[in-house]
C-alpha cells in the first residue's frame, strides 16, 4: 500500500492553518512549539509549511498579529458610542465575547498566553502585546477625555484612573476565561463593571461638591475660614 505524502493541499486554507498554529503557540509558545508539531497540525510539509509562511518564525508572527487584532479594533469601535458607559461596557463585553469564543474558531485568547513570553526572530511577541494595549489604552484615554470636556462626566475626572481601571478589569476577566468562568458570568461581572464606573465618578463629584458647600456654609456661619 502506497503511504500518502505529506505536502500542500489543493485547498489550502489559510486561515485553518492559523488556527491549528495559534492552538499550538497558544499552549507552549515560539520555542515551545515544534516544527514537527506544527506540521502535524496543519497537514503541511515543512517545504510547503515555510513557502507559505517563509518559517516557524513568520507562521508566528501571521499568527501573533492575526489572532490579537481584534482587540484593537474592540476600542476602536466602542470609543465611536454615544455615551461613555456604553463605550467601558462595550469594550468589557466584546473583548468577553472574543475571550470566550467557541474553540472551533478560536484558539484561546492570545494576550494572556505562553505566546506573551515568548518571541521569535521575526517578531518579539511579549513587546508587541504590550504596544497593542498601550494603544488601546490611548484610543479609551482620548475618548474619556472628551467625555469630561462634554461634560458627561464631571471636570475633576481623572481620565488615567478610569482607563486604569478598565484596564485591571480587563485583564481580570482574561484570566477568568482562562478558568473555565461561564461566558454569561463574565458578561455579568463586565456590565456591572462597567456601569459602577461611571456611576463612581458621578457619586463622587457630587460628595467632593456637597463638602465643599458644606465646608463654605460653615465658614459663611463663624464670619471667615475655618
Amino acid at each position: 500500500m502506497t503511504t500518502p505524502s505529506r505536502g500542500r493541499p489543493s485547498a489550502f486554507d489559510r486561515d485553518l492553518v492559523l488556527l491549528a498554529a495559534a492552538r499550538l503557540f497558544w499552549r507552549h509558545g515560539f520555542s515551545g512549539t515544534s516544527t514537527r508539531a506544527l506540521t502535524d497540525a496543519t497537514g503541511l510539509s515543512t517545504s510547503s509549511l515555510y513557502a507559505a509562511f517563509g518559517s516557524k518564525a513568520g507562521l508566528f508572527e501571521e499568527t501573533v498579529r492575526t489572532y490579537t487584532a481584534p482587540y484593537r479594533d474592540i476600542y476602536t469601535r466602542a470609543v465611536g458610542l454615544d455615551s461613555i458607559a456604553a463605550v467601558i461596557e462595550s469594550i468589557l463585553t466584546d473583548s468577553v465575547l472574543e475571550f470566550t469564543a467557541p474553540s472551533e474558531t478560536h484558539p484561546g485568547c492570545f494576550v494572556s498566553s505562553a505566546v506573551t513570553n515568548d518571541s521569535a526572530d521575526t517578531l518579539d511577541a511579549a513587546q508587541y502585546i504590550s504596544e497593542l494595549h498601550r494603544g488601546n489604552e490611548r484610543t479609551l484615554l482620548t475618548r474619556i477625555e472628551r467625555a469630561i470636556e462634554a461634560g458627561e462626566l464631571p471636570v475633576e475626572t481623572s481620565a488615567n484612573t478610569i482607563v486604569g481601571v478598565v484596564q485591571a478589569i480587563w485583564h481580570g476577566l482574561s484570566v477568568q476565561s482562562r478558568n473555565a468562568v461561564p461566558r454569561h458570568a463574565l458578561i455579568s461581572t463586565a456590565k456591572m463593571a462597567a456601569s459602577s464606573i461611571v456611576e463612581y465618578c458621578r457619586t463622587d463629584s457630587r460628595a467632593k461638591a456637597w463638602r465643599k458647600t458644606a465646608s463654605q456654609v460653615r465658614q459663611t456661619q463663624r464670619g471667615g475660614p475655618e
